[in-house]
């Protein structure tokens, strides 16, 4: 039994594919299970599925930009009649030759060659869209799907007939985190409330700007984890040499990138979640029931991020604040307003527990399964 899946390359794709390998494990715990991934080069991606014993096959992959200018005119010449045919006859050799039963796409440009091409071959697609405005990828995508996997209930765009309302897969180590070994691991002091600082598996540098303008402020009663990003990590880490007191200095915990492990315990201590508004941060926050702060990126395609995160806080679930508006000391005080109102933080734990859906991954497992036993 062969399962295909695809997907662009970011954690947005990766972890939810992850998810839902491990619970395929789970339900069919059979030696003869085999799981392969197309997609375009991603170094951190490709590491991540091949420790999960997924065979990694990187293909060509282009993308559409809709933003005017002379290089993005010629590069999308160069991805429409290059890349994307190159991709889509990488794609169907391989498809061809490994035989997959069924094609899971995770959406993303880097999809398309894969989808394409396993329609063509005839095989089974199923999709799965993590946002509540798909983006240009899913949409095309959709036509040649059995099935489309949705995260929030008024998704767009697509026919109600072909949707399946399961939520964004999360892995479920993630829900696994200790308190305790949060304190080793992080040498967490305990004398004033955590907050962990997320922007995604890249990072997000106009996060860290604002972060650091306020750090010396926001230590003074907040003891912070703070995920840079992988590419802004050095930068970050020189500022932070500057204009860090000494007597702070333990109270901040900079990484680059929060490893599985460590995401895990950082969740479980934590008791306020700042971040951008990606589907896989927005379900993992509501299924550990967490106060949050999300602050979409601007630039997310067909808007989605603001999308989700005003979804996701309609219910005072969370708290939205649009970058346009957000300033560093605005930032500060919002915070400390939570919490000196703590009613309003446990009511954020309550409405974020009707929006949790732990069982995603799992249910989607089962789904496939169940349709490969047909």
């Amino acid at each position: 039994m062969k399962i295909l899946f695809a997907g662009g390359g970011t954690g947005g794709h990766v972890f939810p594919i992850i998810a839902i390998c491990r619970e395929i494990r789970r339900v069919y715990p059979k030696k003869d299970l085999k799981f392969l991934y197309m997609g375009p080069k991603d170094e951190l991606g490709s590491d991540f599925l091949s420790q999960e014993g997924i065979k990694v096959k990187r293909i060509m992959a282009g993308k559409i930009r809709r933003y005017f200018g002379v290089g993005s005119f010629f590069l999308n010449i160069i991805d429409i009649f290059f890349k994307i045919p190159l991709g889509i006859l990488q794609s169907f050799l391989f498809i061809f030759f490994s035989s997959p039963d069924l094609i899971f796409s995770k959406g993303g440009y880097g999809s398309i060659p894969t989808v394409i091409s396993g329609w063509l071959l005839g095989v089974p697609i199923f999709l799965h869209e993590s946002d509540i405005a798909p983006g240009l990828s899913n949409r095309f995508l959709s036509r040649f799907a059995l099935e489309i996997f949705i995260s929030f209930p008024r998704t767009e765009y697509f026919s109600p007939k072909r949707m399946l309302l399961v939520g964004n897969p999360i892995r479920r180590e993630i829900l696994e985190g200790s308190k305790e070994k949060a304190k080793k691991l992080f040498k967490l002091t305990g004398e004033k409330p955590i907050v962990l600082i997320l922007g995604g598996s890249q990072g997000a540098q106009r996060i860290n700007d604002i972060i650091l303008v306020i750090l010396p402020e926001i230590l003074k009663d907040f003891e912070l984890i703070h995920q840079a990003g992988l590419k802004n990590f050095k930068t970050v880490k020189k500022e932070v040499e500057v204009i860090m007191p000494e007597d702070l200095k333990k109270y901040y915990h900079l990484f680059p990138f929060l490893k599985e492990d460590q995401l895990k315990d950082a969740y479980a201590a934590c008791d306020l979640i700042v971040g951008r508004a990606g589907s896989g941060t927005i379900f993992e926050i509501s299924a550990l029931e967490k106060p949050s702060i999300l602050i979409p990126l601007p630039e997310a395609a067909q808007g989605h991020q603001l999308k989700n995160a005003y979804a996701f806080a309609q219910n005072e679930a969370s708290i939205v604040m649009e970058e346009i508006n957000l300033t560093p000391y605005f930032f500060l005080e919002k915070i400390k307003y939570l919490f000196s109102h703590p009613d309003q933080l446990e009511k954020m734990k309550k409405q974020v527990k009707v929006f949790s859906k732990p069982r995603a991954a799992r249910i989607i497992a089962e789904y496939l399964i169940e349709y490969l036993k047909r």
